[in-house]
């Protein structure tokens, strides 16, 4: 790949090259100094988790599930807003997965929503999930700078692959093989950040984009451009977080916590030693809290296998791979993970073994959580309520510094 840069790069707290060709490309790495929440001195920052797609992340027919309208999408981010927590993260989906609920099959387009609730928000970051093969990086720069605006300064992008064939379809174009998804989200990246640093113009010849003269204004509130998130979990997918992604995500098997440690500790390790960067380690969770461990287990038995679409769940499976690639003595659990809210780790119980749970995961090295939650609005003001002062006293958390 070859680049023209014949200009500066905006300044920041510290810059990585890229040796691309025989040009070499300067990006200034994004700086903490921010008003983004993302980068609040908090030892679990928390953020809601699906709240623009039809069921949020609960596969089942049971009531209070969320249902994607504007109101409930605005009223949830306000309880978030308010209560101080650091992050809105929505699901890329532009298509269901089928049975009776057709899971997540109603959705609202994450840059359109993320601009939205900057418009109806104070302190919360507000996050697009792109799916890079949907929209082309002049395109989304462009967008991811009009929130930036739009917000202040508390965008970011969490930046998805897609592994969802029939999404492909859709936009008649073909997946591509797994390790090269990775190779166009970095082409990808590579020019939205030239968009958002580059005050003249400049050209890129990548393998997948062919830019002449590109130019964008305005830039970023936040300099040199928003912070970037990735799911990646696969070798290709851990390397590309290491290297790009302020916050990059573990999957977490339940009660391992010294799993959880090694793979926070390598992601650590592999940006500061090759790319020298450091990054948050967060994890994706499913939230079911009560008075009682029994009334918390009792719901959850409930939403999950009294009521849950095992045809929509086992349709989700069978495109990530689940279905083959599970020992047929794990399937189930999966599937029941699943359900309960898109295979994210546990957290049920009472509010202060929810507090052990997470005091156990911030010792482990985890740095942030998404958590989702089966009656989204009901269930979100009880963990405000409840939880969330226990977090302060855990230490987990300082007061809360959300909106008024």
């Amino acid at each position: 790949m070859n680049c023209d840069c014949g200009g500066r790069a905006s300044a920041g707290r510290a810059t990585m090259s890229m040796l691309r060709g025989n040009a070499m490309v300067t990006f200034a790495e994004h700086s903490p100094e921010s008003r983004n929440p993302l980068f609040s001195d908090n030892r679990i920052k928390i953020g809601t988790f699906g709240t623009n797609v039809s069921g949020g992340c609960a596969i089942s027919t049971a009531d209070g599930t969320f249902e994607t309208t504007w109101p409930n999408t605005v009223r949830t981010a306000e309880i978030a807003d308010r209560a101080g927590l650091e992050a809105l993260v929505p699901v890329a989906r532009w298509k269901g997965f089928g049975g009776e609920t057709n899971f997540n099959g109603t959705s609202f387009e994450t840059y359109a929503w993320a601009a939205g609730l900057a418009g109806a928000t104070g302190h919360s970051a507000v996050f697009s999930t792109s799916h890079v093969p949907t929209v082309h990086p002049i395109v989304a720069a462009k967008q991811a700078a009009t929130i930036d605006h739009i917000s202040g300064g508390r965008f970011a992008l969490n930046v998805v692959t897609g592994w969802f064939a029939p999404e492909f379809d859709m936009f008649g174009t073909t997946m591509l093989e797994h390790d090269t998804r990775y190779e166009y989200a970095q082409e990808w990246l590579d020019v939205a950040k030239l968009l958002w640093t580059r005050e003249d113009e400049f050209d890129f010849e990548g393998r997948f984009f062919h830019i002449k003269k590109g130019f964008a204004q305005p830039k970023p509130v936040q300099q040199p451009f928003p912070p970037i998130m990735n799911a990646g979990g696969s070798p290709a997918g851990q390397r590309w977080s290491a290297r790009n992604s302020d916050m990059a995500f573990v999957t977490i098997v339940h009660q391992d916590y010294e799993g959880a440690r090694r793979q926070a500790g390598n992601l650590r390790d592999m940006a500061r030693n090759d790319y020298n960067r450091d990054l948050q380690v967060w994890a994706n969770t499913y939230m079911v809290c009560a008075p009682t461990e029994k009334e918390a287990r009792d719901y959850l038995h409930h939403y999950v296998v009294e009521k849950g679409d095992d045809v929509a769940a086992d349709n989700l499976m069978a495109e990530i791979g689940g279905s083959a690639t599970i020992p047929e003595e794990f399937r189930e659990a999966f599937r029941f993970h699943i359900k309960a809210g898109y295979a994210g780790y546990p957290l049920v119980g009472t509010p202060e073994q929810v507090i052990d749970e997470m005091t156990k995961l911030a010792d482990a090295g985890i740095n942030g959580l998404v958590i989702s939650w089966p009656r989204y609005e009901h269930d979100l003001q009880y963990f405000v309520d409840n939880v969330l002062p226990l977090m302060e006293q855990a230490g987990l958390r300082t007061p809360n510094k959300g909106a008024a």
